[in-house]
Order: C-alpha cells, then sequence, then structure tokens
C-alpha cells in the first residue's frame, strides 16, 4: 500500500517519489545551496580580511550551518515541504499522515542531511531510499516524513461515497486518534470500489472493517446500521474534523479567529430509532426507513403521488443483491 492516506482517510492522489526524482530535486538544490556557500564565502573572506585565522575558521563553520543546514530546514519550514528542486520536480515533504510539515519536521531531516548527504556524498540516503518500500531516506524515517509526487494523471484519484444523511453527526463524540492509517486505507479502498466486489464477499468485508475500526474506537457498532454505512459515516466525520481544523489553522495565521460560517460543522440530523437490517439486504439499501415530517409520518420511500414515487437521495452505495 504505497498511497498516501491522510488523517481524514482521503487518498489525495499523490506517491511517494523515487529515488530519480528525489535524486534530481536535491542535485538541484545542492547546486544553489552551494552557489549561495560560495557567494557568501568570498562576501565574508573579503570582509574579515584583517581578523585572525581563528575568528575566520569561526565565521567559516557558522557560515556552512547557516547556510548549508539552516537554509534547507528554512525553505522546508516556510514552504511547507516545497524547495526549489522539489518544486521544479513537482515533490513535497508531507508528514507520514498527509499533512504539511513543521519546523521540527525540516530540522531533523536537515541534521540528518548533512550526515547522510553531504558527509557520504549522499551514499547512505540512495541506499536507505532503495531499500524503503516508500522511498525513504533516514532523516524522513527520524523526522516522521514523506517525499511524495503532486504531479500525477488526472483521473486517479477516486472519492468515498457521502454517507446516508440520516448518519450525518451522528459519530462527533467519537475518538479516533487509536485508528491506524493502514485501517483507513482499507476502509478507503472499501468505500470506493464496493460496487465492484461480489455482494457476499463485499458484505463480508464491511463487516470485518466495520469491527476493526469499532474495536479502535472503543464504541460498538451502532445497532440496525448496516457496516457499509457505519464505514462510510466514520470517514466523513473524520473529513469533517479535518476541515475545521484547517480552517482554525488559517483563521490563526490570518491573524483572526474564524468565524462560524468559515468552519464546516457536521450538523446532526433527526433520526428515527435505527431498524434492524433486512436479511436479504447488504448494502446501503438496508437502511432504516424515513418518516416524512410533515406530510402524517409517510415514508421517504412512499410514492409522493399516483403520477411517480419519491425516494431517498442517492449515496453512492451498491444496492442490496
Amino acid at each position: 500500500m504505497n498511497e498516501l492516506v491522510t488523517g481524514d482517510a482521503v487518498v489525495l492522489g499523490l506517491r511517494p517519489a523515487r529515488l530519480p526524482s528525489r535524486a534530481l530535486a536535491i542535485a538541484i538544490d545542492l547546486a544553489v545551496l552551494l552557489t549561495v556557500f560560495v557567494l557568501v564565502s568570498v562576501g565574508l573572506a573579503v570582509a574579515t580580511v584583517t581578523l585572525d585565522d581563528a575568528a575566520v575558521a569561526a565565521i567559516a563553520v557558522a557560515t556552512f550551518l547557516l547556510v548549508l543546514v539552516g537554509g534547507p530546514v528554512a525553505v522546508e519550514t516556510l514552504s511547507h515541504g516545497r524547495s526549489l528542486g522539489k518544486l521544479a520536480c513537482g515533490l513535497r515533504v508531507v508528514r507520514d499522515d498527509g499533512g504539511p510539515i513543521r519546523f521540527r519536521h525540516a530540522l531533523v531531516r536537515g541534521a540528518m542531511g548533512v550526515v547522510e548527504i553531504l558527509g557520504t556524498f549522499g551514499v547512505v540516503g540512495c541506499i536507505a531510499s532503495l531499500v524503503s518500500a516508500r522511498g525513504r531516506r533516514l532523516g524522513d524515517v527520524f523526522a516522521g516524513t514523506l517525499v511524495v509526487r503532486e504531479r500525477v494523471p488526472a483521473g486517479r484519484g477516486r472519492s468515498v461515497p457521502p454517507p446516508p444523511p440520516w448518519l450525518v453527526g451522528r459519530f462527533t463524540q467519537l475518538d479516533l486518534s487509536g485508528v491506524p492509517d493502514g485501517l483507513w486505507l482499507a476502509i478507503r479502498q472499501y468505500l470506493t470500489r464496493m460496487n465492484q466486489l461480489d455482494a457476499t464477499v463485499g458484505g463480508a468485508l464491511a463487516e470485518r472493517l466495520s469491527s476493526d475500526l469499532a474495536v479502535r474506537t472503543g464504541v460498538p457498532v451502532p445497532q440496525g446500521v448496516p457496516a457499509a454505512a457505519y464505514l462510510a459515516a466514520v470517514v466523513n466525520e473524520r473529513q469533517a474534523r479535518d476541515v475545521r481544523r484547517v480552517a482554525v489553522a488559517a483563521g490563526r495565521e490570518a491573524g483572526r479567529p474564524p468565524t462560524a460560517a468559515a468552519i464546516p460543522v457536521s450538523m446532526p440530523m433527526p433520526m428515527p430509532a435505527p431498524a434492524p437490517v433486512p436479511a436479504d439486504g447488504g448494502g446501503f439499501g438496508s437502511l432504516p426507513t424515513r418518516a416524512r415530517p410533515d406530510d402524517g409520518g409517510r415514508p421517504l420511500d412512499a410514492p409522493a403521488d399516483g403520477n411517480g414515487a419519491e425516494g431517498p437521495a442517492p449515496t453512492g452505495f451498491a444496492p442490496p443483491a
């Protein structure tokens, strides 16, 4: 599983960068850094011509650390993982969960880069990248980061189908911090491909994934909720939380508190008591019947009049076999 999974269980369409593209990006970055280092060194040599040898050596060491170590750290921190070389090659450094890196990630990468790239002329970095399943060097391993490709062919990504409206906002109190990325990816792959699966196989897979998710969250699957619908609703809740975090972070960076309108919230919808899943149903077609509050309790699935029927809103889930 080499696809990148975010905290909201959405595959971003990004793929881990491999050694050739990373080597090209590093070569571009090193060329820029060495050029800057030479220019700064020449300028300082002219400015410090009257100083003694010890002072000149101290300034040279400080210049090396400032330009060749501090430079990449500052650039990756300010650009959220895109140096000049990575920008040219369509790469970006992200956290393992797909989020933007921070100063501590860039600092660890920069410190390790001195050893595995500058100190060994890239030999250690190349070996580590070849051995790693996701092309990570030692700096990425210690920093918890990953270099990904941002430029991918269009149409690769598949969106997760939305949950039924009656489940939106039901899991706002669920603790999702203990769910690993591997399980999120498995759930996402099931939801995007369940229409291609055999009904029996898909149903068994949904039950297994929902059981695993319930174990990780510590809350059992609500009775009467189909497994596929439960998975989609929990993924939707994780997405909503991530959007709210991004909105809050954007508001803080702009120097203003985010308004309520700027923060999407999963609004709980009125729910009837969950009905048991019919024996012949296996997907979202086995949802509890929703009553129409303004029409005498007539189910939404019932015909609106003699001219036609009015059914539930489509969700993208496979109907029961």
